[in-house]
């Protein structure tokens, strides 16, 4: 009898279904069963790029563009807030995140093209877009070349390349704008230190971190998202895309300059002391900005330092506040 059990134990363990890998872009959520049963991740084939975006929630649609050095992680602690009263696509930008492929060019208005054709892909129309860092540039090209397809524009923290700063002077905003701009250089330097790097970057521009000139080094990121967000970057590819971000700088002021004035209403968010100054920025190419608010004790990582006022300033400007 005791053979008997024994075989039979050891027939059901061979033939036991082994629990179904996770794939890698989905690790970084895993943990949070109330995340993973709202959301999904989706991947779409545009223009020659599989672009990946994650879904969730009902309601009228809220498109989320991130900057560098982040993927579409970049939001998800607000998402499901926003889901509560809306369709969210936070995307992976073209080339970056787990998007592959390269996109025909980094330039800010070339990006935006790639978001519309996979909004309009999806069927969407008339979309809140939300961009937050190089993402907001992003978000802004695309209300400015879309205007049909937006319904609000929300800037997060970005000065406007374009009238009011050209690059030149963009470059001297900061010394890692100057130094991504470099061609091969920062690829060079960065090499295989990717996490190094981007745990060395996150607190200098954190509130009142050494960008803002104080001394500040605590990182509002935890070591898990810094996790995630090197192991998107530490693909060649996507490195080189992240500072193709700054390296087409030149033509995001050209065309900028060369865009009409957004209508659609617009939120502008920024650093604690900063919103003013932006404004002044955008106001030459936003002609409906309904509000520029700063963000409490944050500096540029605006959702990781204050979610919880980043959030609430959403929801009131979509009108769910």
């Amino acid at each position: 009898m005791i053979r008997v059990l024994a075989l039979v134990l050891l027939l059901v363990t061979a033939c036991a279904t082994p629990p179904a890998a996770v794939p890698d872009y989905a690790t970084a959520t895993g943990h949070d069963p109330a995340f993973t049963r709202t959301f999904r991740h989706e991947f779409a084939d545009v223009d020659g790029v599989r672009m990946h975006y994650v879904t969730g929630g009902k309601g009228t649609p809220v498109v989320l563009l991130h900057g560098w050095p982040q993927t579409w992680y970049g939001w998800w602690q607000i998402m499901p807030a926003l889901a509560e009263h809306h369709t969210v696509y936070a995307v992976d930008l073209p080339g970056l995140g787990d998007s592959t492929g390269v996109p025909t060019s980094y330039d800010k208005a070339t990006l935006a093209r790639y978001v519309h054709s996979l909004m309009t892909r999806l069927g969407v129309r008339d979309a809140n877009v939300v961009g937050h860092d190089l993402g907001a540039a992003v978000a802004f090209q695309y209300a400015a070349r879309f205007p049909a397809d937006t319904a609000r524009l929300g800037y997060l923290d970005l000065p406007l390349p374009g009238p009011a700063i050209d690059a030149a002077t963009y470059r001297s905003l900061s010394w890692h704008i100057a130094f991504h701009m470099q061609p091969r250089v920062p690829e060079t330097v960065v090499g295989n230190d990717v996490r190094d790097y981007l745990a060395l970057f996150y607190p200098q521009v954190s509130f009142g971190g050494s960008a803002f000139g104080g001394t500040a080094d605590r990182s509002p990121f935890t070591d898990a998202e810094i996790d995630e967000y090197a192991r998107t970057y530490r693909r060649p590819s996507a490195l080189s895309g992240g500072f193709d971000l700054y390296r087409t700088l030149d033509r995001d002021v050209r065309d900028t300059t060369a865009a009409a004035p957004v209508a659609a209403p617009t939120l502008l968010l920024a650093a604690q002391g900063q919103a003013d100054a932006i404004r002044a920025m955008a106001a030459t190419r936003m002609a409906n900005i309904v509000r520029a608010v700063d963000v409490p004790r944050a500096g540029h990582w605006l959702v990781e330092e204050n979610p919880e006022f980043v959030t609430a300033e959403l929801l009131r400007f979509l009108g769910d506040g």
